[in-house]
């Protein structure tokens, strides 16, 4: 056998007490492929909020409110920054006085010990990036969230309004429900097995069912559902379409923390599955319509990402395609005929679009993380975990709901929620704003 020096050497020096140390004690540094990555998933996803989403849903409003609904996405982006460097973080992430299998206070929601980012230097990591680099990454989740509800109520609530619902909705309904589920070991929602990769509860059915509340409370559009009120520029949908399409690589790709194969199968079936729901849609609207319309492709599209987002991190490109066709289909015949038959006016579609997308996505991850079914979780039995993912479900819509309700109350009762007839009339631009968003003399 020959004789290796350097291995020789190695065995030696941990013989050694100092040098046994030294090496337990090395800290840990983080890994540059896994950092690059992240820092461009983190742009990809506050790129889904501005100008993405703005665009998506500025495009579906009518011309006099275009302006109120970029503006309120941008204002949106700024106070949850704030708010989140503040104590977002810290209450959705600290996990002192957590436990594995135990449930108390802190299994609900972080403590303060990591307010204004105490701790936070270059040098620090989770896992293996920058801790900088995750919470920047999860403050982008924070600011597309509430400005996701934005939809719901568009050309109708007050601005100022709109920035107090924020900052409350933040605080009692997003962060403690962040903890819930990604707080790790101890996490009441995390404990209980749910698996939401990426944010199908967090974020999806979260801010829809928000949204069916606030426009439930907030009531309808003067005129709806008699006067038409088509979008004014559908270029603007489809472009924010895109990159929310785009975007959203970051968002699912990105919570592997890494760039790794977990990442690039996130990836692959994020896309996958996009592309199935915008062709379910587009083809049952076609029967039932008989047109194709952009709209409804647009619409299809964002139904699918929203599917796979809890999915995108435990199933394969089979269950992703079953899973788009699924959540194109049933999210046409929500946001088209069951909106109608229970008259709700939820302006764009948040409900029907994103919190059935997000229900039906996060309960069929039980079933496709199987590997029976082509899934890539440990998951041996499909019914147990889809019922676990009821659990889930059930727990954030009762939880959103209840809670969004009580802030939506308490804003209407004191400062009100709506702007009044005369300056919903003229337009939120210039009633909120004195501006235009088209000047053409």
């Amino acid at each position: 056998m020959r004789f290796d020096l350097t291995r020789a050497l190695a065995g030696c020096a941990l013989l050694l007490p100092g040098a046994a140390f030294a090496q337990a004690a090395a800290p840990a540094t983080a890994d540059s492929g896994d950092t690059a990555w992240m820092l461009t998933a983190t742009m990809l996803v506050l790129m889904m909020t501005i100008p993405g989403l703005a665009l998506f849903y500025g495009g579906m409003v009518r011309a006099k409110n275009l302006l109120s609904v970029l503006m309120q996405c941008f204002a949106i982006t700024a106070v949850v920054t704030v708010a989140w460097i503040v104590y977002g973080y810290s209450v959705a992430f600290d996990d002192a006085g957590m436990a594995a299998g135990s449930t108390g206070l802190h299994s609900f929601v972080g403590g303060l010990g990591h307010a204004m980012l105490a701790g936070l230097a270059p040098a620090t990591v989770h896992g293996t990036i920058p801790e900088a680099v995750f919470v920047m990454f999860q403050m982008t989740f924070a600011i597309i969230t509430p400005a996701l509800i934005v939809g719901a109520m568009a050309e109708r609530m007050k601005f100022s309004a709109l920035l107090v619902f924020t900052l409350l909705w933040l605080t009692v309904v997003y962060l403690p429900l962040a903890h819930m589920v990604w707080g790790g070991p101890g996490s009441f929602l995390g404990d209980l097995g749910v698996i939401d990769f990426a944010g199908g509860t967090v974020v999806h059915i979260n801010a829809g069912i928000a949204g069916l509340v606030g426009c439930l409370v907030i009531g309808k559009r003067r005129g709806y559902p008699h006067t038409p009120m088509p979008p004014h520029n559908l270029g603007y949908t489809l472009i924010g379409a895109s990159m929310l399409w785009l975007g959203w690589f970051g968002f699912n790709a990105g919570s592997a923390l890494a760039a790794n194969g977990s990442a690039s199968m996130a990836m692959l079936v994020t896309q996958v599955a996009t592309a199935a729901a915008a062709i379910g849609w587009t083809a049952v609207e076609w029967i039932v319509h008989r047109r194709p319309s952009v709209l409804g492709i647009a619409s299809g599209a964002v139904a699918g990402l929203v599917a796979i987002t809890p999915a995108a991190g435990s199933c394969g490109p089979g269950g992703a395609l079953v899973l788009g066709l699924c959540a194109g289909v049933v999210c046409f015949f929500c946001a088209t005929r069951l909106k109608r038959r229970l008259g709700y006016d939820d302006s764009l579609d948040v409900f029907g679009v994103h919190a059935v997308a997000g229900i039906l996505g996060a309960l069929l991850t039980g079933p496709l993380a199987s590997p029976a079914l082509g899934g890539y979780a440990d998951v041996s039995r499909p019914l147990e975990q889809l019922w676990i993912q009821f659990e889930g479900v059930a727990f954030t819509v009762a939880y959103s709901g209840a809670l969004s309700y009580g802030i939506f109350k308490i804003i209407a009762l004191t400062m009100g929620l709506r702007v009044d007839e005369e300056q919903e009339d003229i337009g939120l631009d210039l009633a909120l704003h004195e501006e235009r968003g088209y000047n053409l003399s």
